[in-house]
């Protein structure tokens, strides 16, 4: 009874310590979420008033809030498609080959995790301002693809790993090229890690400074970056409502990326079930 009550009684402790931990980490969150609605324009927390106007000012005419939302979604796009190509070839190449020197290759492609991002942000200006590409959305995709790349590389190589590779085996024993392994077995059942990766890859270049301000240029300012300039050079309430979308649309995106592994989780299991009941022979002759 007593080695019961202490289990109990540490379970109780732990879950309110856990809630305290977590309602401190989510306090900043709700203390943007409110103050984005308030009226005071030096975004007063307790708000005295609510209101919608700093959502209102975001798209009004004059606004530099639209151009800079536009051009970091579509820097976004660009980098998440680079980073899944570079993402998917990585991952491929270290989990389903021999691939010489492999612990090499890894920490090459996990590099720019390790570095701080200002380095990696001077290291890019000096690469491409003799190129004149100062400011051009495809260097700003390019830049944000050395950090939103490792996290893809990540993501698809424990997506592969954990794809039975007796389905691969059996498709190939059944006269399948690599090919049509590739496009009938191994792509479909990482899809969601294919998706997650590039919500990942987005979220990162949606979010990254350092290397958008030293590649940006007058005419060429990211959300970040404009939001750093409203609040050094400007008193702009309209940052709390812009933030407050930001954290909406992380909850969103990690929401997906739930919904979508949750998804896939049953369909390597239901194909594996098919083989089961088919037999297929293992490498000792027994069915499977």
């Amino acid at each position: 009874m007593m080695e019961l009550r202490k289990t109990l009684a540490g379970r109780i402790a732990l879950t309110a310590v856990a809630t305290v931990i977590l309602l401190f980490l989510a306090l900043p969150i709700v203390v943007i979420l409110v103050t984005s609605f308030s009226n005071n324009a030096f975004a007063a927390f307790p708000p005295e008033a609510w209101t919608l106007n700093w959502y209102k000012a975001l798209f009004a005419d004059g606004s530099k809030w639209p151009a800079a939302l536009s051009l970091s979604a579509f820097v976004a796009c660009l980098s998440t498609v680079f980073s899944l190509i570079i993402g998917v070839t990585a991952a491929t190449a270290l989990t389903r080959s021999e691939l010489p020197l492999r612990s090499a290759v890894y920490a090459l492609v996990l590099g720019p995790l390790l570095i701080p991002q200002i380095v990696t942000a001077l290291g890019l200006f000096l690469l491409f301002e003799p190129a004149a590409m100062l400011g051009s959305p495809l260097a700003i995709a390019l830049g944000h693809t050395v950090l939103a790349s490792p996290i893809a590389v990540l993501i698809l190589i424990a997506t592969l790993r954990g794809i039975d590779e007796r389905l691969e085996d059996a498709a190939a024993s059944m006269g399948a090229n690599r090919l049509t392994i590739a496009r009938r077995i191994t792509f479909p059942l990482a899809a969601p890690g294919m998706i997650a990766a590039a919500i990942f890859s987005f979220i990162t270049s949606f979010d990254e400074f350092y290397i958008s301000q030293f590649l940006s240029s007058v005419d060429t300012v990211t959300l970040p970056v404009q939001v750093y300039n409203s609040l050094t050079f400007d008193i702009d309430p309209s940052v709390t409502a812009i933030s407050a979308i930001l954290i909406a649309f992380a909850i969103l995106a990690l929401a997906l990326v739930a919904l979508v592994r949750w998804l896939g989780s049953g369909r390597q299991n239901s194909l594996l079930s098919v083989e089961n009941t088919a037999g297929i022979a293992a490498p000792g002759g027994e069915a499977v």
